[in-house]
């Protein structure tokens, strides 16, 4: 989402989103990707499931280096790019083209604040943002899972897992879009920051978001490594997860390198993006 406010026609603001999408997904991946190699054999390898981050941590270094922490780094490298650049583009389509309609008109039962309350158009950007991310996504995460975890993968299962994935995204996007949209209404000044400011909105408005949706992430990481019965329902491995830990906690597994991922690799995506951003803007390229 950017921070600009002049807004050009929708279909250039969604090529010009698509275009420093690309930045984000891609620094995601270069930042982030050893940290969610350990948080998904964490949550979905055998022999990893009771050990410590920094345990888990050691054994894959020791084990295989630098490179068994960038396992499996290639399809999100090549598809990160892809997915988010989509997704921000289809956003700001969405979000641009809804601009002087009922869409644009703060919904009349939510707490507005100084600026306005949440806009119709946020949340069907959101809704499009989804679809167009669960789509490209799952293949991609399928393929990086099964290379994470050593396990061979096949292109007849390369959409195990999309209902799920799906459905977790869509609290990922949701949740992430309408915190970054009430800062940028009401406190606007964090996105003049050019490196402290974006980065927090950014990576704790990532984070938030993984929190909220963190038991679909396990479960998917789970179902996409054929960790557990395959014929199983979210509500059976949810239940077979806590009742061999013992705890609901346990379906926060992995949370740790999640936290440390999303806030360091989205911060520094959303820095690289609004970066780009402001200079397509000096460059006239919104006009």
């Amino acid at each position: 989402m950017t921070h600009n406010e002049n807004r050009s026609h929708w279909v250039k603001e969604a090529a010009l989103s698509c275009g420093a999408g690309v930045l984000f997904g891609l620094t995601v991946v270069a930042v982030g990707h050893p940290l969610d190699t350990i948080k998904t054999k964490m949550q979905a390898q055998k022999g990893f499931e009771s050990i410590s981050m920094s345990k888990a941590f050691a054994e894959v270094f020791r084990s295989q280096g630098v490179r068994g922490l960038y396992r499996g780094c290639v399809p999100p490298l090549i598809g990160s790019g892809i997915y988010r650049s989509l997704q921000f583009s289809s956003f700001e389509a969405v979000f641009t083209y809804c601009e002087g309609t009922w869409a644009a008109d703060p919904l009349p039962f939510m707490l507005h604040s100084a600026n306005g309350g949440l806009q119709p158009r946020v949340l069907i950007g959101c809704f499009v943002a989804t679809f167009v991310r669960a789509t490209i996504e799952t293949p991609l995460e399928y393929v990086k899972i099964r290379r994470q975890i050593g396990q061979t993968w096949r292109i007849r299962e390369a959409y195990n897992g999309y209902k799920i994935t799906w459905l977790r995204t869509a609290g990922l996007v949701t949740t992430y879009f309408v915190i970054v949209d009430y800062v940028r209404r009401n406190y606007k000044d964090f996105f003049s920051r050019p490196l402290l400011g974006s980065f927090l909105v950014s990576g704790c408005a990532a984070t938030f978001a993984w929190w909220v949706v963190w038991p679909l992430e396990l479960i998917k990481s789970q179902l996409q490594g054929n960790y557990g019965d395959a014929n199983l329902t979210l509500r059976q491995r949810c239940s077979i997860v806590v009742k061999e830990r013992g705890s609901s906690l346990a379906l926060y597994r992995g949370i740790t390198p999640g936290t440390c991922r999303s806030l360091l690799s989205n911060g520094a995506s959303f820095v690289v993006m609004s970066y780009a951003q402001r200079k397509m803007t000096q460059l006239g390229l919104r006009d």
